[in-house]
């Protein structure tokens, strides 16, 4: 291990690396010596984000439960052994006033934003558990803690986030198995694509957004703390 080399002969396992918040921690851990394995539903944009970084592709939809156990099954046999390091950043981002946020929002927020990372967690944890050591990082957001309008949706799922990390926080003391939670501000990534910010005064300007390699940054600096020293929350936001 180097300095320039934090991560060398680690195994990181990185959901929604294919784009936004995912990507650019697949990027600075890769950077940083990581053994990459990438975790994403469309399967093209996987492999090839895996080619450029040389990491290994992993096409999984976090909604199929049992494909997902299936992947990362043969993750854990491939490697022989859980990840060092489990990021659960994908997610999904959809607003609408309260009384026109349909159930099948609701449902896909959870699904994604929720379900996905517990499954992620619950698979890989006993292996982590049994080797005494792993880290998990689990991307939350400022709407997991403060309420915004037409949020109620992706809100629920973020909030969930937090309960469910804080749960396993306390869980996980003493274990040598550590987790943090990362709450990023309004990040400038794709998911604002459609609601086209800059022309709405109730979101945020995209200039005064974090970018996704604001956050990946706060990811290596979580992840390369020595062993013992636990960041159970990481807030970051534009200075």
């Amino acid at each position: 291990m180097s300095a320039s080399r934090p991560l060398a002969d680690r195994c990181a396992l990185i959901t929604g690396a294919t784009g936004g918040i995912g990507a650019a921690v697949a990027r600075r851990l890769g950077d940083a010596g990581a053994n990459l394995h990438l975790i994403a539903r469309g399967r093209n944009a996987l492999r090839s984000m895996a080619e450029r970084l040389g990491g290994c592709a992993w096409p999984a939809d976090l909604e199929e439960a049992d494909a997902l156990r299936d992947v990362l099954e043969h993750v854990v046999r491939s490697q022989g052994g859980p990840p060092d390091v489990l990021v659960n950043a994908v997610g999904i981002f959809e607003v609408a006033p309260f009384a026109e946020t349909s159930r099948a929002m609701l449902d896909r927020a959870l699904a994604t934003n929720l379900r996905g990372p517990f499954l992620m967690i619950q698979a890989l944890l006993p292996g982590m558990l049994a080797r005494g050591s792993g880290t998990i990082v689990t991307i939350g957001s400022v709407a997991g803690y403060r309420a915004f309008p037409s949020n109620s949706a992706y809100s629920a799922s973020k909030f969930g986030v937090r309960g469910m990390h804080e749960v396993l926080a306390e869980e996980l003391q003493g274990t040598g198995v550590r987790a943090t939670l990362v709450e990023p501000a309004a990040t400038d990534t794709p998911v604002w694509d459609p609601y086209r910010p800059d022309e709405r005064p109730d979101l945020p300007d995209r200039a005064e957004m974090l970018q996704p390699d604001d956050v990946a940054e706060a990811v290596l600096f979580v992840v390369t703390r020595p062993a013992g020293v636990t960041l159970p929350l990481l807030r970051i936001r534009r200075g």
